[in-house]
């Protein structure tokens, strides 16, 4: 029950994060006080003395998250068990036999006040004859990959006296139970049952200065600077945020200072220089001598380096400063950094030069891909890049960081012509990313490279593009004729992989032709594609700056054009979800069910073929031919509307309340389409009638161009989204047969799930499958956590540097803006709209109501059907050519895209108006938190 520092078994799971972090810096030799660890069996057998385990998980298990009376309620009432439980007599000897070995100062190390020393160093080594320790919780869910348990339980300092030790021990165990740590546990998807504490004995450092080292900056991410809080006393005045303490930055390569910022240091902590313990607080009037001197702050970092490296990780390091001597009190992993993609490219830059871009974001996708589905998704990019002649493999290219995939962006960030067409490609892409890219040129952040090279490779793209001019060259001559032959061509191509799919019989056979299939998929489809969407493209671009050029028009003019495209597959299969709504409406059975019954009983009665017989029909034949779209559908393992349909039922509900004709989707859809051909005419009679100064035939030649440049687009425009619904059923004949295979390896005992499969990477999955002997019950569960946690991040980056350094936000408003009330983005879609905000993270059981704005981080296809009950659209991502954008344009919806941290700044019922235009959002009625 009773573990030194020096023993090997104080582990995470006997020795608590805390515990166990310190006893391995002692065993390796660095300035760790001298302690002891109360092991979890010890917290165990305490638990079991007192009979106390199941009515803590009573307590526990009843819960509410979010609810912080729940929460306090149930911390009282296992915290007063823990009070009344006494100490077992053997636990109570061995403790006390513990604190007597590490009393191990003696009384001539004391000194009076009246030495020629500071008071501090006197109440230091005064505090040691009486055996004064630190008592600190140390969990054993504390600081686990990604999570950080800081603060979470309770920490008592200069406790005398093996019985006041006891006492301070047990008080710990009950700080497992504090209102905050039931709840961040519980929104971490930590059981209760899975937990348990051990507890930090260590002498007491009465620390003239103390304070904080991360050996990364924990704001920025950046691994190349260290910083460092310091002030005076005992650390738990910064700790407990108490105090305005110095703040140092070092480079953490050289520990060289780079800036200092001296605090307040208004008070101190500082030990009781009495035999009852405890500390008191000193008032002081505002110090402003430097806290650490500056040969102190470079030891302090040195010594930083050293734990970095012994770890591995980026350290968030206790510190003290005593008699000449720094201290270590105490080392966790920093839990707040964004992980780091692992470059494999071997080009001369190095690694911390690197810049990846967020491939998620430009998809509209906040949450982390399965490892089989990042896999799947290399194996495509990778064909890609072969077809158009780069010879680089997926793994090379889209690198997985938080399960997240980032593209290697690295030679077009640095060589200032491939640097060029980046920022216009992110123009259009993400806006957002493209002003962090900006700022890092102006700033001198990105060195320039030489332009070697990058003749090559534009050669290489064009040659791959080469052999589809004439197509595009005919498509542009007949592009009513265009389109059907090339569908053809990938309706074909989707058969023949969809029975590849079923003919595998085992999970090798499987994985070969998955590979083969996904290898070829995209360049198939963009060899077959891309003759008439490239047109669609090159119209709205050349009408644009047209626009521009002719009548005076700002760039965007060309947005409204694309109102009520035909032939756009989300369009048409939204519209035919409406029509599923209207055959519902017109039944009297269906209606009432979908009026009064909850919709996961609704998704229940529809699965066991259950509902009213129109809607049963309806909504089978709608899933039928959608059933492979949902959401994060470019992910291989998620699941679809075809599994799990409640997103569909929740949508449907929404349209059916939708009761005015004037706004039912199909109307508005026409209207979008009258609406774009009559401002096309009016385009068009513009220059005509451009005034006399331009010849007559010029005018008359560019309204006949502007004209069939506008046909063009309007013909194949709505075409750009039949690639990715092509890829994603692609994905899906593979994905329903993995989970044919996933339920064979749960019936032997393989697997827990069948799903199971989609957490195991494509490399480990081939080696299972020609034999190895691999637990893929263990690997899974593993690998299904870390993706749980990465479910839970807020924030995703958009762009990432090789450094670990992150940036994440939007467009955001400057000084210059309107105020507070203005949130700034990126106008998508034209159009002005006032209504009432839904934030929505996820659109199952939206309960969007017509004509409320939508604010959401991101959208895919999984979210679209929700657009056409909303009045608008804001997201916290995205750009022009992203899939909400494009889709809020045909439907005519007002939208602004990249407003940053949009979901946190608008709340649920505030009245809001959105400029699609500006691309401004303003606040017109706040809420109270």
């Amino acid at each position: 029950m009773i573990l030194p520092f020096s023993s090997s078994e104080a582990t995470l799971a006997r020795a608590g994060g805390k515990g166990a972090n310190l006893a391995i810096l002692s065993r390796a030799g660095f300035p760790v006080p001298p302690g002891f660890i109360v092991s979890t069996e010890a917290y165990k057998d305490f638990v079991a003395a007192n009979g106390l385990q199941a009515k803590i998980l009573e307590q526990a298990h009843a819960v509410v998250a979010d609810n912080p009376a729940s929460l306090e309620e149930a911390s009282q009432r296992i915290r007063d068990l823990f009070v009344q439980g006494a100490v077992p007599a053997k636990l109570m000897g061995a403790i006390t036999d513990a604190v007597s070995e590490t009393d191990a100062v003696s009384e001539t190390d004391a000194v009076s006040e009246t030495d020629a020393v500071s008071k501090t160093d006197a109440v230091s080594k005064t505090a040691s004859v009486y055996g004064a320790v630190a008592v600190r919780s140390s969990a054993t869910a504390e600081d686990l990959p990604g999570l950080s348990f800081a603060g979470q339980q309770d920490t008592y300092l200069n406790i005398i006296g093996a019985e006041q030790v006891v006492e301070a021990v047990k008080r710990c165990w009950a700080s497992l139970w504090t209102a905050r740590a039931i709840g961040y546990r519980a929104r971490n998807h930590i059981a209760p049952d899975d937990v348990s504490l051990a507890v930090v004995v260590q002498q007491m450092i009465a620390s003239e200065t103390s304070g904080i080292l991360f050996t990364a900056n924990p704001l920025t991410g950046n691994r190349d600077e260290m910083v460092i809080d310091a002030s005076f006393g005992l650390g738990e005045a910064i700790v407990s945020g108490l105090v305005e303490p110095d703040h140092y930055t070092l480079d953490a390569l050289t520990a060289q200072i780079k800036h200092k910022r001296l605090g307040a240091k208004a008070l101190q902590i500082v030990p009781n220089n009495d035999k009852a313990g405890g500390t008191h607080t000193i008032q002081q009037n505002n110090d402003q001598r430097q806290a650490l001197d500056d040969a102190q702050i470079v030891a302090l970092a040195q010594l930083a380096q050293r734990v970095v490296a012994h770890f591995g990780t980026p350290q968030d390091i206790e510190w003290a400063w005593a008699n000449q001597q720094l201290y270590l009190l105490q080392s966790r992993p920093i839990t707040s950094l964004y992980p780091l993609p692992i470059s494999l490219d071997s080009s001369t830059l190095s690694d911390r030069e690197r810049l990846y871009f967020s491939f998620n974001s430009v998809q509209g996708v906040t949450d982390p891909l399965t490892p089989l589905g990042q896999d799947a998704f290399r194996l495509i990019v990778g064909g890609m890049a072969r077809f158009i002649g780069v010879q680089r493999p997926g793994s090379a290219i889209f690198l997985s960081a938080g399960d997240r995939l980032f593209i290697d962006l690295t030679d077009m960030a640095h060589i200032p012509r491939l640097r060029r067409m980046l920022v216009n490609i992110l123009s259009v892409g993400d806006p957002g990313a493209r002003q962090t890219l900006l700022r890092l040129i102006e700033t001198g952040r990105l060195s320039t490279t030489s332009n070697a090279g990058s003749i090559g490779t534009i050669l290489r793209i064009l040659r791959a593009l080469l052999p589809n001019l004439p197509r595009i060259m005919r498509t542009m001559h007949h592009p009513e004729a265009a389109a059907a032959p090339a569908l053809a061509v990938c309706d074909r191509m989707l058969e023949e992989v969809r029975q590849h799919a079923r003919e595998a019989t085992d999970l090798s056979a499987l994985l070969t032709v998955m590979e083969y299939d996904l290898g070829r998929s995209l360049s198939l489809l963009a060899k077959n594609l891309i003759a008439i969407v490239a047109p669609s493209l090159i119209s709205m671009r050349f009408i644009d700056t047209r626009l521009t050029r002719w009548l005076g028009l700002p760039s965007g003019a060309v947005l409204p054009l694309t109102r009520g495209l035909p032939n756009n597959v989300t369009t048409q299969m939204n519209l035919k979800l409406w029509a599923v709504a209207q055959a519902m409406r017109g039944d009297a059975a269906s209606m009432t069910a979908f009026q009064s019954q909850p919709i996961e009983d609704l998704v229940r009665a529809y699965q066991h073929k259950q509902l009213p017989i129109i809607a049963q029909q309806a909504i089978t034949s709608f899933l039928d031919e959608y059933g492979a779209r949902g959401l994060v559908e470019i992910d291989l393992g998620r699941s679809r509307w075809g599994d799990d349909p409640t997103s569909i039922f929740d949508t449907l509900r929404g349209y059916l309340m939708l009761t005015d004709p004037k706004v039912a989707p199909d109307v508005l859809f026409e209207h979008g389409a009258r609406e774009a051909e009559r401002i096309a005419a009016d385009y068009v009679e513009q220059v005509r009638s451009t005034p006399s100064a331009v010849m007559r035939w010029l005018r008359h030649a560019r309204a006949k161009i502007l004209a069939a440049l506008i046909r063009r687009l309007r013909l194949l425009g709505g075409l750009r989204e039949s690639p990715k619904f092509y890829l994603i059923r692609i994905l899906d004949a593979y994905r329903v047969r993995l989970n044919q295979i996933g339920q064979q390896l749960v019936k032997a005992d393989v697997l827990n799930a069948a799903d199971d499969l989609f957490f195991v990477p494509l490399d480990v999955l081939k080696a299972f499958a020609h034999g190895a002997k691999i637990d893929l019950r263990a690997l899974a569960h593993k690998r299904r956590a870390t993706y749980q946690f990465e479910l839970d991040r807020r924030r995703m980056p958009r762009i990432l540097l090789g450094n670990g350094e992150t940036f994440y936000e939007g467009m955001t408003a400057d000084a210059a803006d309107a105020g507070t009330d203005v949130l700034v983005g990126q106008a998508v879609s034209p159009g002005v709209v006032e209504g009432i905000v839904r934030v929505v993270l996820d659109p199952r059981n939206a309960q969007l109501q017509p004509g409320e704005i939508l604010v959401c981080p991101a959208t895919d296809p999984g979210w679209t059907p929700l657009f056409m009950t909303a009045g608008g659209l804001v997201m916290e991502i995205g750009g022009m050519i992203t899939h909400g954008s494009v889709v809020a344009r045909e439907y005519g919806i007002p939208a602004v895209v990249g407003v940053h941290e949009a979901t946190t700044r608008l709340k649920t019922g505030q009245r809001v108006r959105i400029d699609g235009f500006q691309g401004r959002v303003l606040i017109i009625e706040r809420i109270e938190n």
